[in-house]
Protein backbone atom coordinates (compact mmCIF):
# COMPACT_ATOMS: atom_id res chain seq x y z
CA UNK A 1 0.00 0.00 0.00
CA UNK A 2 3.28 2.42 1.00
CA UNK A 3 4.43 1.76 -2.56
CA UNK A 4 0.85 2.20 -4.33
CA UNK A 5 0.73 6.14 -2.61
CA UNK A 6 4.59 6.67 -3.62
CA UNK A 7 3.25 6.02 -7.22
CA UNK A 8 0.38 7.70 -7.24
CA UNK A 9 2.43 10.69 -5.27
CA UNK A 10 5.25 10.55 -7.87
CA UNK A 11 2.41 10.23 -10.90
CA UNK A 12 1.21 13.76 -9.98
CA UNK A 13 2.40 16.58 -12.47
CA UNK A 14 5.45 18.47 -10.34
CA UNK A 15 3.97 21.57 -11.89
CA UNK A 16 0.50 21.35 -9.96
CA UNK A 17 2.36 20.51 -6.62
CA UNK A 18 3.96 23.96 -7.17
CA UNK A 19 1.03 25.73 -8.41
CA UNK A 20 -1.78 24.83 -6.36
CA UNK A 21 -1.07 21.90 -3.50
CA UNK A 22 1.85 23.41 -1.73
CA UNK A 23 -0.01 27.41 -1.88
CA UNK A 24 -3.15 25.14 -0.52
CA UNK A 25 -1.11 23.87 2.21
CA UNK A 26 0.58 26.96 3.05
CA UNK A 27 -2.91 28.80 3.05
CA UNK A 28 -3.91 25.96 4.87
CA UNK A 29 -0.71 26.53 7.52
CA UNK A 30 -0.90 30.23 7.72
CA UNK A 31 -5.14 30.37 7.77
CA UNK A 32 -5.33 27.37 10.23
CA UNK A 33 -3.07 27.93 12.58
CA UNK A 34 -1.05 31.70 12.04
CA UNK A 35 -3.57 34.01 11.09
CA UNK A 36 -4.63 36.31 14.19
CA UNK A 37 -8.12 37.01 14.65
CA UNK A 38 -9.50 40.43 13.28
CA UNK A 39 -12.54 42.27 14.79
CA UNK A 40 -14.41 45.27 13.38
CA UNK A 41 -16.38 47.73 15.32
CA UNK A 42 -19.24 49.84 13.70
CA UNK A 43 -20.48 52.93 13.97
CA UNK A 44 -23.12 55.21 12.01
CA UNK A 45 -23.56 58.96 12.24
CA UNK A 46 -25.08 62.13 10.67
CA UNK A 47 -24.40 65.58 10.27
CA UNK A 48 -27.65 67.84 10.82
CA UNK A 49 -27.81 71.66 10.67
CA UNK A 50 -30.87 73.43 11.24
CA UNK A 51 -30.88 75.83 8.12
CA UNK A 52 -29.92 72.93 5.08
CA UNK A 53 -32.85 71.46 3.27
CA UNK A 54 -32.33 67.32 3.66
CA UNK A 55 -33.07 65.50 0.10
CA UNK A 56 -33.24 61.78 1.73
CA UNK A 57 -35.48 59.44 3.24
CA UNK A 58 -34.01 61.04 6.76
CA UNK A 59 -35.89 64.06 6.86
CA UNK A 60 -39.00 62.43 8.44
CA UNK A 61 -36.85 61.67 11.06
CA UNK A 62 -35.33 65.17 12.06
CA UNK A 63 -38.17 67.07 10.97
CA UNK A 64 -39.68 67.16 13.80
CA UNK A 65 -36.41 69.19 15.51
CA UNK A 66 -36.09 71.70 12.53
CA UNK A 67 -32.57 70.03 11.61
CA UNK A 68 -31.11 68.59 8.06
CA UNK A 69 -28.17 67.27 7.19
CA UNK A 70 -25.13 69.20 6.33
CA UNK A 71 -23.05 69.38 3.07
CA UNK A 72 -19.68 70.20 3.03
CA UNK A 73 -19.02 68.91 6.36
CA UNK A 74 -19.48 65.42 6.04
CA UNK A 75 -16.38 65.31 3.60
CA UNK A 76 -14.59 67.44 5.84
CA UNK A 77 -15.39 64.69 8.54
CA UNK A 78 -14.51 61.87 6.26
CA UNK A 79 -10.89 63.81 5.15
CA UNK A 80 -10.12 64.78 9.14
CA UNK A 81 -10.23 60.90 9.94
CA UNK A 82 -8.30 59.15 7.15
CA UNK A 83 -5.99 62.33 7.69
CA UNK A 84 -2.06 62.33 9.63
CA UNK A 85 -3.87 64.83 12.42
CA UNK A 86 -6.52 61.89 13.40
CA UNK A 87 -4.05 59.58 13.45
CA UNK A 88 -1.36 61.99 15.43
CA UNK A 89 -4.38 62.80 17.84
CA UNK A 90 -4.86 59.25 18.42
CA UNK A 91 -1.21 57.72 18.59
CA UNK A 92 -0.69 60.17 21.17
CA UNK A 93 0.73 58.22 23.95
CA UNK A 94 1.19 55.08 21.26
CA UNK A 95 -1.16 53.38 22.37
CA UNK A 96 -2.43 52.96 18.50
CA UNK A 97 1.12 51.98 17.51
CA UNK A 98 1.02 49.52 20.94
CA UNK A 99 -2.29 48.21 19.74
CA UNK A 100 -1.40 47.25 15.84
CA UNK A 101 2.25 45.85 16.87
CA UNK A 102 1.20 43.22 19.24
CA UNK A 103 3.71 40.36 19.68
CA UNK A 104 0.86 37.87 19.41
CA UNK A 105 -0.61 39.45 16.13
CA UNK A 106 1.24 37.25 13.34
CA UNK A 107 4.15 38.41 11.59
CA UNK A 108 2.37 39.01 8.46
CA UNK A 109 -0.18 41.01 9.75
CA UNK A 110 1.47 42.53 12.57
CA UNK A 111 2.94 46.42 12.33
CA UNK A 112 6.57 46.73 12.34
CA UNK A 113 7.03 42.80 11.66
CA UNK A 114 9.41 41.46 8.50
CA UNK A 115 11.57 44.40 8.81
CA UNK A 116 8.62 47.29 7.99
CA UNK A 117 10.01 50.28 9.72
CA UNK A 118 8.23 51.86 12.72
CA UNK A 119 8.24 55.32 11.33
CA UNK A 120 4.88 57.95 11.44
CA UNK A 121 4.57 57.45 7.70
CA UNK A 122 4.67 53.78 7.81
CA UNK A 123 2.03 53.44 11.03
CA UNK A 124 -0.09 55.93 8.97
CA UNK A 125 -0.30 53.49 5.70
CA UNK A 126 -0.86 50.45 7.87
CA UNK A 127 -3.84 52.74 9.87
CA UNK A 128 -5.92 53.41 6.47
CA UNK A 129 -5.87 49.68 5.34
CA UNK A 130 -7.38 49.35 8.65
CA UNK A 131 -10.13 52.42 9.25
CA UNK A 132 -12.97 52.68 5.92
CA UNK A 133 -15.13 55.31 6.41
CA UNK A 134 -17.70 55.28 3.55
CA UNK A 135 -20.53 58.02 3.03
CA UNK A 136 -24.17 56.74 1.36
CA UNK A 137 -25.50 60.20 -0.18
CA UNK A 138 -28.54 58.18 -0.57
CA UNK A 139 -29.14 58.10 3.04
CA UNK A 140 -27.20 60.83 3.95
CA UNK A 141 -25.48 57.92 6.70
CA UNK A 142 -21.62 57.92 7.01
CA UNK A 143 -20.36 54.32 8.19
CA UNK A 144 -17.10 53.83 10.25
CA UNK A 145 -15.60 50.44 10.26
CA UNK A 146 -12.22 50.01 12.29
CA UNK A 147 -9.99 46.66 12.51
CA UNK A 148 -7.94 45.61 14.97
CA UNK A 149 -6.64 42.27 16.76
CA UNK A 150 -8.79 43.13 19.84
CA UNK A 151 -12.25 43.78 20.28
CA UNK A 152 -11.17 46.34 22.63
CA UNK A 153 -8.71 47.93 20.82
CA UNK A 154 -11.59 48.49 17.44
CA UNK A 155 -14.03 49.47 19.78
CA UNK A 156 -11.24 52.35 21.77
CA UNK A 157 -10.28 53.13 18.29
CA UNK A 158 -13.65 53.73 17.15
CA UNK A 159 -14.65 55.79 19.87
CA UNK A 160 -11.70 58.08 20.16
CA UNK A 161 -12.35 59.01 16.27
CA UNK A 162 -16.13 59.90 16.38
CA UNK A 163 -14.64 62.17 19.66
CA UNK A 164 -12.30 63.55 17.50
CA UNK A 165 -15.12 64.14 14.66
CA UNK A 166 -17.35 66.01 17.51
CA UNK A 167 -14.36 67.85 18.32
CA UNK A 168 -13.52 68.92 14.81
CA UNK A 169 -17.20 69.51 14.04
CA UNK A 170 -17.80 72.10 17.15
CA UNK A 171 -14.31 73.48 16.03
CA UNK A 172 -15.69 74.28 12.64
CA UNK A 173 -18.43 76.25 14.19
CA UNK A 174 -16.83 78.42 16.52
CA UNK A 175 -14.33 79.17 13.73
CA UNK A 176 -17.98 79.61 11.41
CA UNK A 177 -19.38 81.99 14.40
CA UNK A 178 -16.53 83.83 14.99
CA UNK A 179 -15.85 84.85 11.76
CA UNK A 180 -19.39 85.96 11.02
CA UNK A 181 -19.78 87.90 14.33
CA UNK A 182 -16.38 89.22 14.05
CA UNK A 183 -17.05 91.28 10.48
CA UNK A 184 -20.12 92.19 11.52
CA UNK A 185 -18.93 93.96 14.45
CA UNK A 186 -15.66 95.59 12.66
CA UNK A 187 -18.47 96.85 10.25
CA UNK A 188 -20.61 97.81 13.15
CA UNK A 189 -18.08 99.83 15.05
CA UNK A 190 -16.93 100.96 11.65
CA UNK A 191 -20.13 102.49 11.26
CA UNK A 192 -20.54 104.04 14.91
CA UNK A 193 -17.12 105.64 14.71
CA UNK A 194 -18.48 107.23 11.58
CA UNK A 195 -21.74 108.59 13.12
CA UNK A 196 -19.63 110.13 15.79
CA UNK A 197 -17.61 111.84 14.05
CA UNK A 198 -20.18 113.01 11.63
CA UNK A 199 -22.23 114.43 14.81
CA UNK A 200 -18.97 116.04 16.32
CA UNK A 201 -18.52 117.73 12.81
CA UNK A 202 -22.30 119.06 12.74
CA UNK A 203 -21.98 120.31 16.29
CA UNK A 204 -18.50 121.87 15.97
CA UNK A 205 -20.06 123.80 12.69
CA UNK A 206 -23.11 125.15 15.15
CA UNK A 207 -20.57 126.38 17.79
CA UNK A 208 -18.14 128.25 15.27
CA UNK A 209 -20.94 130.02 13.07
CA UNK A 210 -23.66 130.26 15.86
CA UNK A 211 -26.14 128.78 13.61
CA UNK A 212 -28.52 125.84 14.92
CA UNK A 213 -30.36 125.42 11.85
CA UNK A 214 -29.71 128.19 8.58
CA UNK A 215 -33.02 127.24 6.95
CA UNK A 216 -35.12 127.74 10.44
CA UNK A 217 -33.12 130.69 10.94
CA UNK A 218 -33.28 132.33 7.33
CA UNK A 219 -37.15 131.70 7.62
CA UNK A 220 -36.88 133.51 10.62
CA UNK A 221 -35.20 136.45 8.78
CA UNK A 222 -37.47 136.37 5.71
CA UNK A 223 -40.15 137.25 8.33
CA UNK A 224 -38.53 139.92 9.63
CA UNK A 225 -37.69 141.24 6.83
CA UNK A 226 -41.06 141.12 5.38
CA UNK A 227 -42.23 143.15 8.45
CA UNK A 228 -39.28 145.88 7.79
CA UNK A 229 -40.88 145.96 4.46
CA UNK A 230 -44.36 146.28 5.41
CA UNK A 231 -43.44 148.98 8.00
CA UNK A 232 -40.82 150.70 4.99
CA UNK A 233 -44.02 150.78 2.86
CA UNK A 234 -46.39 152.32 4.98
CA UNK A 235 -43.94 154.83 6.31
CA UNK A 236 -43.73 155.85 2.81
CA UNK A 237 -47.24 156.24 2.04
CA UNK A 238 -47.78 158.51 5.25
CA UNK A 239 -44.75 160.83 4.08
CA UNK A 240 -46.11 161.03 0.43
CA UNK A 241 -49.66 162.07 1.69
CA UNK A 242 -47.67 164.61 4.31
CA UNK A 243 -45.60 165.72 1.51
CA UNK A 244 -49.29 166.08 -0.85
CA UNK A 245 -51.26 167.87 1.44
CA UNK A 246 -49.16 169.52 4.27
CA UNK A 247 -45.42 170.08 2.93
CA UNK A 248 -44.36 171.90 5.92
CA UNK A 249 -45.33 169.07 8.55
CA UNK A 250 -42.94 169.02 11.47
CA UNK A 251 -43.54 165.18 10.51
CA UNK A 252 -41.87 165.11 6.96
CA UNK A 253 -38.07 164.74 8.35
CA UNK A 254 -38.92 162.56 10.80
CA UNK A 255 -40.85 160.02 8.20
CA UNK A 256 -37.96 159.98 5.99
CA UNK A 257 -35.24 159.58 8.34
CA UNK A 258 -37.42 156.38 9.18
CA UNK A 259 -37.72 155.29 5.79
CA UNK A 260 -33.87 155.61 5.54
CA UNK A 261 -33.45 153.42 8.51
CA UNK A 262 -35.83 150.98 7.47
CA UNK A 263 -34.41 150.55 3.97
CA UNK A 264 -30.88 150.25 6.11
CA UNK A 265 -31.94 147.56 8.17
CA UNK A 266 -34.09 145.61 5.37
CA UNK A 267 -30.48 146.07 3.47
CA UNK A 268 -28.52 144.90 6.49
CA UNK A 269 -31.23 141.79 7.09
CA UNK A 270 -30.92 140.66 3.54
CA UNK A 271 -27.07 140.82 3.71
CA UNK A 272 -27.28 137.88 6.72
CA UNK A 273 -29.53 135.81 4.35
CA UNK A 274 -27.28 136.05 1.52
CA UNK A 275 -24.52 137.96 -0.04
CA UNK A 276 -21.53 137.56 2.15
CA UNK A 277 -19.20 135.05 3.38
CA UNK A 278 -20.92 134.88 6.79
CA UNK A 279 -24.71 135.21 5.27
CA UNK A 280 -27.01 132.29 6.08
CA UNK A 281 -27.25 130.97 2.44
CA UNK A 282 -22.92 130.38 2.34
CA UNK A 283 -23.41 128.53 5.71
CA UNK A 284 -26.36 126.51 4.57
CA UNK A 285 -24.26 124.89 1.86
CA UNK A 286 -21.86 123.06 4.41
CA UNK A 287 -24.51 123.02 6.89
CA UNK A 288 -26.51 120.66 4.55
CA UNK A 289 -23.65 118.55 3.74
CA UNK A 290 -22.52 118.05 7.08
CA UNK A 291 -26.47 117.15 7.91
CA UNK A 292 -26.40 114.40 4.80
CA UNK A 293 -23.32 113.01 6.39
CA UNK A 294 -24.53 112.82 9.95
CA UNK A 295 -27.95 111.47 8.19
CA UNK A 296 -25.75 109.06 6.31
CA UNK A 297 -23.96 107.55 9.56
CA UNK A 298 -26.52 107.32 11.36
CA UNK A 299 -28.63 104.99 8.87
CA UNK A 300 -25.13 103.19 7.88
CA UNK A 301 -25.46 102.63 11.74
CA UNK A 302 -28.35 101.69 12.01
CA UNK A 303 -28.05 99.00 9.59
CA UNK A 304 -24.86 97.64 10.74
CA UNK A 305 -26.29 97.11 13.87
CA UNK A 306 -29.03 95.35 12.78
CA UNK A 307 -26.75 93.11 10.54
CA UNK A 308 -24.69 92.22 13.56
CA UNK A 309 -28.29 91.05 15.24
CA UNK A 310 -28.86 89.06 12.34
CA UNK A 311 -25.22 87.57 12.15
CA UNK A 312 -25.47 86.54 15.61
CA UNK A 313 -29.27 84.90 15.01
CA UNK A 314 -27.24 83.38 11.46
CA UNK A 315 -24.54 82.01 13.55
CA UNK A 316 -26.66 79.92 16.56
CA UNK A 317 -28.50 79.36 13.33
CA UNK A 318 -25.93 77.63 11.50
CA UNK A 319 -24.61 75.12 14.12
CA UNK A 320 -23.97 71.68 12.87
CA UNK A 321 -23.84 69.00 14.83
CA UNK A 322 -22.87 65.21 14.30
CA UNK A 323 -25.54 62.82 15.67
CA UNK A 324 -24.70 58.96 16.32
CA UNK A 325 -26.93 57.03 14.78
CA UNK A 326 -25.13 53.51 15.91
CA UNK A 327 -22.76 53.72 18.50
CA UNK A 328 -19.45 52.18 18.28
CA UNK A 329 -19.90 47.98 19.26
CA UNK A 330 -17.53 46.01 20.94
CA UNK A 331 -17.69 43.33 18.43
CA UNK A 332 -18.00 39.28 20.14
CA UNK A 333 -16.34 37.24 17.44
CA UNK A 334 -13.65 38.35 14.63
CA UNK A 335 -15.22 38.49 11.01
CA UNK A 336 -11.95 38.60 9.29
CA UNK A 337 -9.66 36.85 8.47
CA UNK A 338 -12.93 34.58 6.10
CA UNK A 339 -10.23 31.79 6.58
CA UNK A 340 -12.21 29.13 3.78
CA UNK A 341 -12.74 31.88 1.57
CA UNK A 342 -8.81 32.49 1.76
CA UNK A 343 -8.06 28.60 1.43
CA UNK A 344 -10.48 28.10 -1.17
CA UNK A 345 -9.23 30.99 -3.46
CA UNK A 346 -5.49 30.19 -2.95
CA UNK A 347 -6.82 26.81 -4.66
CA UNK A 348 -8.63 28.58 -7.08
CA UNK A 349 -5.86 30.74 -8.03
CA UNK A 350 -3.42 27.73 -7.90
CA UNK A 351 -5.85 25.89 -10.78
CA UNK A 352 -5.83 28.93 -12.73
CA UNK A 353 -1.88 29.72 -12.68
CA UNK A 354 -1.57 25.70 -13.08
CA UNK A 355 -3.50 25.50 -16.32
CA UNK A 356 -2.34 28.91 -18.08
CA UNK A 357 1.16 27.31 -17.20
CA UNK A 358 0.11 23.89 -18.32
CA UNK A 359 -1.14 25.07 -21.77
CA UNK A 360 2.58 27.50 -22.17
CA UNK A 361 4.45 24.45 -21.47
CA UNK A 362 2.56 22.59 -24.10
CA UNK A 363 2.44 25.08 -26.57
CA UNK A 364 6.09 25.43 -26.14
CA UNK A 365 6.80 21.52 -26.48
CA UNK A 366 4.69 21.63 -29.48
CA UNK A 367 6.63 24.07 -31.47
CA UNK A 368 9.72 22.36 -30.67
CA UNK A 369 8.25 19.28 -31.98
Amino acid sequence: MNMDFRGRVKSINPLFIVTVIIPTLLAVLYFGLLASDVYISESQFVIRSPDKKMPSALDSLFRTSGMSTAGDEIFAVQSYIESRDALKALNRDGSIARAYSDPQIDMFARFGALGQDTTFESLYKFYKKRVEINHETSSTITAMHVRAYSAQDAHRINEKLLQQAETLVNRINDRSREDLIRFATAEAQNAESAAQNAAIALSAFRNTQGILDPERQATVQLQLISKLQDELISTKTQLLQLRAFTPDNPQVPVLQTRVSGLAREIDQEIGKIAGDKGSLAGAAVQFQRLTLENEFAQKQLASSLASLGDARNEARRKQVYLARIVQPNIPDEALEPRRLRGILSTFGLGLVVFGVLSMLLAGIKEHRD
